[in-house]
């Protein structure tokens, strides 16, 4: 399922529900750890909260909540932050078209005018993150998605609402790549990956909540249900401001670059050593490192290329189905809950391994070739009797979530691992842009060149995503060598 409009996780789209955690697909959607040098012992503040032993009920619930405070503050965020999601994107696309009176082509041009503000805003939200703090940033991100969302009732008009839908995706994917960033300076780094993979699940359950309380909407499909709705999504987003600006952030979350660029002791301890390298120095630190990062930009185009997986799951496969195969067209909503479930049982344990950035990369590759039997079990449903065109579509959508949960799992390590301890709004930045370009451009891309050209299509597809985690292992070696020049 797409888990936020986030880690999510459809970013870019402009519509209310599509911004969310950062945990999700994009993703966005996070580490099992606490605040950084804090982990959880088992017999200290980790385990404050947790439920004791006693009834079945009780160990469930233990199984359940993370064992670590931080993540467990961060999933409630998530939480509440998906559920309005859902709620929203449940109704968003009848809300703009039968409310506001939108045509289909004006909402798909509107979302892709928006898509391109969302993809141009990560980076600059980046490299404010690092420059006066992720949480100070991330709440006013946050704070205005939901101002915006709520801005949505009061539009009448194509041109109020392009101009609200690029001014929400650039919040959106702007918040994404700061709340990545944040995650990166409230959790221990071995952990990190693995706490993601919890938010993940959150953001999945969330999602589902919130549409299901959406779908008392479509049912009642009036204005004044499609609106609450929508204002209801406009008050998730207030409440978890409030709750992101009440978060105990470590003190290391100052940003150290600001000093070097204002002129500060840092950047006068330099200039006095070396004589006007302090100078150098600051025109340095004024330049994205992450954009002068090869083996790091060869990474993110590399996820960005593994993230058409969605389009495929999101936008080829219904088309697939209904268009050339003879399954049942209740299957499509088949291979969402089979997406679902299997993401939320495997999210967690799929990270095992990553904390070796060459393992996370080997991760990618199996992920990638996964990837590609997908795709190829996918296409074989053509000309297939009804119920075996729906058992091999569903079947390669469970492959299809398999090579997901890999992708994401070894995707977020290397986003991590690769920028080291410095910069994390600037390399988040530069690589939540990638993915929300590739969420941006993979449903035209997989409706026309994929389900367009049929089986060819879908072997160009598979042959694509294997060749892009295979990739990931070369890329990697390139990254590690030249951190050991560095």
């Amino acid at each position: 399922m797409t888990s936020s409009p986030a880690e999510t996780a459809t970013p870019d789209s402009g519509l209310p529900g599509h911004g969310s955690t950062g945990t999700g697909r994009t993703g966005d959607g996070s580490s099992a750890g606490g605040p950084a040098g804090h982990a959880p012992t088992g017999h200290g503040p980790a385990d404050a909260g947790r439920p004791g032993p006693g009834s079945p009920g009780s160990a469930r619930a233990a199984r359940l909540l993370h064992p670590d405070p931080m993540v467990r503050r961060l999933a409630a965020l998530t939480l509440v932050n998906t559920i309005g999601s859902g709620l929203s994107l449940s109704v968003s696309v009848l809300f703009f078209t039968r409310v506001l009176g939108l045509s289909a082509a004006q909402l798909g041009v509107g979302l892709t005018v928006a898509g391109l503000c969302g993809v141009a805003a990560s980076v600059p939200a980046g490299r404010a993150a690092d420059r006066w703090g992720a949480r100070r940033v991330l709440v006013l991100l946050v704070a205005a998605n939901g101002v915006g969302t709520a801005c949505y009732a009061l539009v009448h008009g194509y041109p109020a609402f392009l101009a609200l839908a690029c001014l929400v995706c650039a919040v959106d994917r702007g918040s994404a790549a700061v709340r990545n960033a944040l995650y990166a300076e409230v959790l221990p780094a071995d952990r990190r990956v693995a706490g993601r993979a919890y938010l993940r699940v959150v953001t999945n359950v969330g999602i589902c909540l919130g549409t299901a309380l959406g779908a008392i909407a479509l049912q009642v499909d009036s204005r004044p249900a499609y609106l609450t709705a929508i204002l209801g999504d406009a008050v998730s987003y207030a409440v978890v401001a409030v709750l992101f600006h009440r978060l105990r952030v470590p003190a290391a979350e100052r940003p150290v670059a600001a000093p070097a660029e204002d002129g500060g002791p840092g950047d006068a301890g330099a200039t006095g050593a070396t004589g006007g390298s302090g100078a150098k120095a600051k025109a340095v630190r004024r330049r994205n490192p992450a954009l002068r990062d090869g083996p790091f930009l060869v990474v993110t185009v590399l996820n960005s290329l593994l993230c058409l997986q969605f389009a495929m799951l999101e936008v080829g496969v219904p088309l697939w189905v209904v268009q050339q195969t003879d399954a049942p067209r209740i299957t499509v909503a088949g291979t969402l809950i089979v997406n679902t479930v299997l993401v939320i049982a495997l999210q967690v344990r799929a990270t095992r391994g990553t904390e070796d950035p060459t393992t996370a990369a080997r991760i990618c590759g199996r992920a990638g070739l996964i990837l590609a039997a997908s795709s190829l079990v996918i296409a074989l449903a053509h000309g297939l009797p009804p119920l075996v065109a729906a058992a091999a579509v569903l079947g390669g959508v469970a492959l299809q979530a398999l090579g997901e949960v890999l992708a994401q799992a070894g995707g977020w390590a290397l986003s991590y691992d690769l920028a080291g301890d410095r910069d994390h709004g600037a390399y988040q930045g530069v690589y939540n842009a990638g993915t929300a370009a590739a969420m941006m451009i993979g449903p035209a891309v997989v409706s026309t060149a994929v389900v367009g050209f049929g089986l060819l299509g879908w072997a160009a597809l598979g042959a694509l995503l294997a060749a892009a985690g295979l990739a990931m292992r070369p890329a990697v070696r390139w990254g590690r060598r030249r951190g050991a020049l560095a």
